[in-house]
């Protein structure tokens, strides 16, 4: 399928249901809750976006935005202490529909989220992920920072991060 036939948005409530059946798919117990992503649409919508194919919601990204630096706080993905004016975007989630994966769908999903946190005057965009993944998010640019502290679903997770510069290159992120 060509990244031509997605269509990528902001999320809407009425995709909620799409949503979660996605997240449910692709991080199985350890994915959001409903009630988790229905906060994350009401909250931010701004950080939320789907991708669609032929009218269906086939994927999304959303996050939550903060000062903060430390993004293995479990709270804020239930958008506790969640600050839209914050520096950072941080991303809770990335997930494609199991029948869509490996079709191209993330590229232009992620092109977008970089260039919407940008057009939201964010400096940093901020990503835990597992082992497989390091390498996929480098090439977009996100830089390895360390390993995480998080044991979210008792996996091993790395922290990276992409700093929003004006060509849109990513560098390492200063820690504090």
């Amino acid at each position: 399928m060509p990244a031509d036939d997605v269509l990528i948005r902001q999320v809407k409530r009425d995709d909620l249901n799409e949503c979660f059946l996605i997240e449910a798919a692709c991080y199985t117990t350890d994915g959001a809750t409903k009630e988790k992503i229905v906060k994350r649409i009401d909250v931010f919508p701004e950080g939320f976006i789907v991708a669609e194919v032929n009218g269906r919601v086939v994927g999304f990204i959303n996050g939550g935005s903060t000062c903060k630096e430390d993004i293995t706080d479990e709270a804020f993905k239930d958008m506790v202490g969640h600050d839209s004016s914050g520096t950072n975007i941080v991303i809770f989630s990335v997930a494609i529909h199991p029948e869509f994966q490996k079709k191209g769908i993330s590229v232009p999903l992620l092109k977008t989220y970089i260039e919407l946190s940008k057009d939201l005057k964010k400096s940093k965009i901020l990503l835990i992920c597992k082992d497989d993944l390091v390498k996929y998010y480098g090439r977009f640019g996100f830089s390895y920072m360390a390993e995480s502290n998080s044991e979210h679903g008792g996996f091993k997770w790395h922290e990276m991060g992409l700093l929003l510069n004006e060509d849109g290159a990513g560098t390492e992120p200063n820690r504090p």
